[in-house]
C-alpha cells in the first residue's frame, strides 16, 4: 500500500541546529518514492518558510508546502470557528501570519480569542491583558499544550504549556488546544497528505504528543529514540508505537521505503520485549 508519513522534526530530524544521521537521505527516498510527507511541529514562532528554509540549510530538500504547524492549525481552526473574528495574540511571527492569512485581526481590547503560542517575548502586562480579556468573556485557545521547548544548546526553556498554565490558574478558565496530540492537528495534517488514514504513519519521538496522536487518529506509529523518549519509559504508557528505532535513517531499511517488498511486521510485539540495537547518543 502506498504509505503517507507525517514526521516530526525537533528530535526526528535534527536536534538543536545539527541534521540527524540518515534524515535527509529518507526525505530524499520519499521523493524519489512519491510517498506523500509533511513536516509537523508544535512550535508557532516560525512561518512554513522559515522552516523550510532552516531545513534547507542543514541539507534536506523542503519547501513551504512541505511544512505543517499548529500556528496553521489554530488559525483554520479558529476561521472555521468564527470566520472574521479577531484575536489578543501572545506569540511571535509565525502565528501572527497564520492567523492573519486566516482572515483574523489582531487587537488588544474586545477581542473574540487570546491566542497562546511559544516565544521570548512574553510580558506581564501581556498576560494581564490576557486575563482581562478572558474574564471578559474571550475564548482561550492554546497552539499546544508543550510544557518547554528546547532551545539550541541543548537545554528548555518555558513552552506554550508553562504560559497557558498561569493564564488558566489566574482565570478559572481551561484552554483549548489545537495542536499535537489534538485531532484537529492530526487529521489536518493527514488529510493533506491524500492517502487513506490506515495508511498514514506518525514519526515522533515523544510519547505524548506524536505517538499519543497518532494512536487517537488510528496512524500507524514510528517512535524515534533520538529526542525525548528512552525505551525505559515505555512502560509508563497505556498505549505503545508500531515500531521503535534508533533514530530515522533507519526508515531506509524498512519495507515502506523500498519499491517491492512484502508488508513489514512490528519491530516490537508490546512494551516488554522490544528487541533494539544500543540508542543513538
Amino acid at each position: 500500500m502506498r504509505k503517507g508519513f507525517l514526521i516530526d522534526m525537533d528530535g526526528v530530524i535534527y536536534r538543536g541546529g545539527e541534521m540527524l544521521p540518515g534524515a535527509d537521505r529518507v526525505i530524499a527516498t520519499l521523493r524519489e518514492r512519491d510517498l506523500p510527507f509533511l513536516f509537523l511541529t508544535n512550535n508557532s514562532q516560525r512561518t512554513r518558510r522559515d522552516v523550510a528554509t532552516k531545513l534547507r540549510r542543514m541539507g534536506i530538500d523542503a519547501c513551504e508546502e512541505d511544512i505543517y504547524t499548529c500556528a496553521m492549525a489554530t488559525a483554520r481552526f479558529l476561521a472555521r470557528q468564527k470566520p472574521g473574528g479577531t484575536a489578543f495574540v501572545i506569540g511571535e511571527g509565525g502565528l501572527l501570519q497564520a492567523l492573519h492569512q486566516n482572515g483574523y485581526s489582531i487587537v488588544d481590547h474586545d477581542a473574540d480569542y487570546v491566542v497562546v503560542g511559544e516565544g521570548r517575548t512574553l510580558t506581564l502586562e501581556m498576560m494581564e491583558t490576557a486575563v482581562r480579556l478572558i474574564l471578559g468573556g474571550a475564548k482561550l485557545v492554546a497552539t499546544n499544550l508543550d510544557p518547554n521547548c528546547p532551545t539550541q544548546n541543548n537545554g528548555v526553556r518555558p513552552g506554550c504549556g508553562a504560559f497557558v498554565a498561569m493564564i488558566e490558574s489566574a482565570t478559572g478558565v481551561k484552554a483549548f488546544s489545537v495542536g499535537k496530540p489534538s485531532p484537529i492537528m492530526m487529521g489536518g495534517a493527514g488529510m493533506e497528505l491524500g492517502v487513506p488514514s490506515d495508511d498514514i504513519v506518525m514519526i515522533g519521538d515523544t510519547m505524548e504528543t506524536d505517538i499519543c496522536g497518532g494512536v487517537q487518529m488510528g496512524y500507524g506509529t514510528v517512535l524515534v529514540l533520538t529526542g525525548g523518549t528512552k525505551t525505559t519509559d515505555l512502560a509508563h504508557f497505556a498505549y505503545r508505537p508500531d515500531y521503535v528505532l534508533n533514530g530515522i535513517g533507519d526508515l531506509l531499511e524498512h519495507p515502506w521505503l523500498k519499491e517491492t517488498s512484502p508488508e513489514a511486521e512490528p519491530l516490537c510485539s508490546g512494551v516488554s520485549n522490544y528487541e533494539l540495537s544500543p540508542t543513538l547518543p
